[in-house]
């Protein structure tokens, strides 16, 4: 096997890797600098293996970052966790459709059973930790946070944000519960097990766990993120892992790549298999995650990846078995985009491949048709919104760069091979939108709230929230309304729909008795839904 590993700087590549090469520095190139953070990256494809590295692993004491540094996986641990419970599942030691009280009684009883494949899947619905960590004003960064904290905030969740298998939607929950898991069953800590089932085995002697982020780790980068012009320490200091808190290296990363595309892990194809499998919800919809990584298609060719986000650092994994390839991205700086990064490298081996085919021929439409589509539509369960615009002949998904362009298909539909289907109907004389992608969504026409007629003072008054032991104000400063916790007070609450508000990312519904009193509110934040706070007497 050939290795080529070349770090800052451009000397000569094998010839049998120069094309390769000069793609990498190419597309790496606005990281080749000495004053600021960086990726590390790994390729492996056949027999030969690249590694590169461009920027700096400490801008303080001015060390350069190198394929060997030492960076912080994200979400890309999900997959480690996952191999863990699937090989203690072929031990006999569980199964992965065992109700997971079965291990973490700490879990409450919600009436319906979650079960470890349900964690695996992201289909559980038990509300994200970081979210929740947020709303309480505690969010990574502000606080230290332990397994035994993730513990407790499950004890108190009092509602699943859906029926387990009902839909799918990411949660780091469900993760830092497998850890607990396969640390219960096999009587190890989760590290040990980790490390003498898998790491120590396949010659992985650069990757550990961050059981204790105050541990000293050699060559460990350090992360950052872009603050103007400059640079500021963006570390993750938490005791949580198993949903993340992997620390390794691009060779480490290529290496498991390797032992899974070969199946000389232990469990072996069977663990392979099982972990590739994708899911189905409840009503048979299939979704793209498997356990602990995606399976989907990449120009044609069958990719599993997985990316992840931690503090400053950004990172991505994927192999295309059919190609021999794998490549792996370690970024130490919050701005970076691996996941692209990556995909422009595969792009050059793959080549163009065998574009995404849509379900059905295109079926063509006029712009006026169109017209009578576009506008702004709600989904009142999750209150997402999603907007359509019209652009020459072609319907558009979002707006300005972000839009996606959505191919006609008859009936109604629409697809792209980013944004899935969407499909129109009429229903009472208005059009309504159906979305069926990991979940059947409903989104109803958006009518904006008229300010004029909100009457701030109904909403004024404290709120409390048993499930995160959790007093918060709602004040009106002007003609404004805010929330004030623990913390800062979040953004404005701007008018949304009747008794609607809108907080950055959040959606804030106020609860009405049949007098028309405001007695409550409820917390719709991505992966936290339908969090509830009382209000308390005046």
């Amino acid at each position: 096997m050939l290795v080529l590993s070349i770090v800052g700087s451009a000397q000569a590549a094998p010839a049998v890797g120069q094309n390769l090469t000069a793609r990498l520095d190419s597309t790496f190139a606005p990281l080749w600098r000495t004053d600021g953070a960086g990726c590390a990256i790994g390729v492996r494809h056949g027999p030969e293996e690249y590694r590169r590295a461009y920027g700096m692993a400490n801008l303080e004491y001015g060390v350069v970052l190198t394929p060997e540094s030492i960076l912080e996986s994200g979400s890309v641990a999900k997959q480690f966790t996952a191999a863990a419970v699937v090989l203690l599942s072929l031990e006999g030691k569980l199964a992965l459709d065992d109700d997971v009280r079965r291990y973490v009684p700490e879990v409450p009883e919600f009436g319906e059973t979650i079960t470890l494949r349900h964690l695996l899947s992201h289909t559980s619905g038990l509300r994200d930790q970081w979210g929740l960590l947020n709303i309480a004003g505690s969010p990574p960064g502000s606080a230290v946070h332990t397994i035994d904290h993730i513990l407790r905030l499950v004890q108190a969740q009092r509602m699943l944000n859906f029926s387990p298998g009902a839909e799918y939607l990411y949660s780091n929950t469900g993760y830092v519960l497998l850890a607990v898991v396969v640390a219960r069953v096999s009587g190890q800590s989760f590290a040990t097990f980790t490390t003498d089932r898998f790491f120590t085995p396949l010659g992985m002697t650069h990757t550990q766990w961050r059981e204790d982020y105050r541990t000293t780790v050699p060559a460990r980068a350090t992360a950052y993120a872009r603050q103007g012009e400059s640079w500021i320490l963006d570390m993750p200091f938490t005791m949580v892992h198993g949903n993340g808190g992997l620390l390794t290296t691009v060779g480490n990363l290529l290496i498991w790549n390797e032992a899974l595309t070969r199946e000389s892990i232990a469990g072996g194809g069977e663990l392979v298999r099982l972990l590739e499998t994708t899911g189905r919800l409840n009503d048979g919809t299939p979704i793209e995650y498997a356990l602990g990584v995606s399976v989907s298609s990449f120009r044609g060719v069958r990719q599993i990846s997985h990316s992840g986000s931690t503090a400053g650092y950004r990172t991505y994994l994927a192999r295309w078995p059919d190609a021999d390839l794998s490549v792996a991205v370690l970024c130490n700086a919050a701005n970076a985009s691996p996941a692209q990064l990556a995909r422009r490298i595969a792009s050059a081996v793959i080549g163009d491949g065998t574009p995404p085919v849509s379900p059905a021929p295109q079926v063509p439409m006029t712009s006026a048709e169109m017209v009578k589509l576009a506008g702004t539509y709600r989904d009142s369960t999750t209150d997402d919104l999603v907007r359509f615009t019209v652009r020459g002949d072609t319907l558009q998904l979002g707006v300005g760069r972000s839009s996606q362009p959505l191919t006609p298909i008859g009936d109604g539909r629409f697809w792209s091979a980013v944004a899935g289907e969407y499909q129109f109907e009429q229903v009472d004389g208005h059009w309504r939108v159906r979305r069926s992608t990991n979940g059947l969504r409903i989104f109803e026409p958006y009518h904006p709230a008229d300010i004029s007629k909100v009457v701030l003072t109904d909403y004024l008054g404290l709120y409390r929230s048993a499930e995160l032991d959790l007093t918060i104000e709602v004040r009106q400063e002007g003609r404004t309304l805010r929330l004030f916790g623990p913390s800062t007070p979040l953004p404005a609450l701007i008018p949304a729909y009747e008794d609607g508000f809108r907080a950055g990312g959040i959606t804030v519904r106020f609860m009405r008795a049949r007098n028309g009193r405001v007695i409550g509110l409820r917390f719709f934040a991505g992966r936290v839904r339908d969090l509830r706070f009382e209000r308390l007497r005046d």
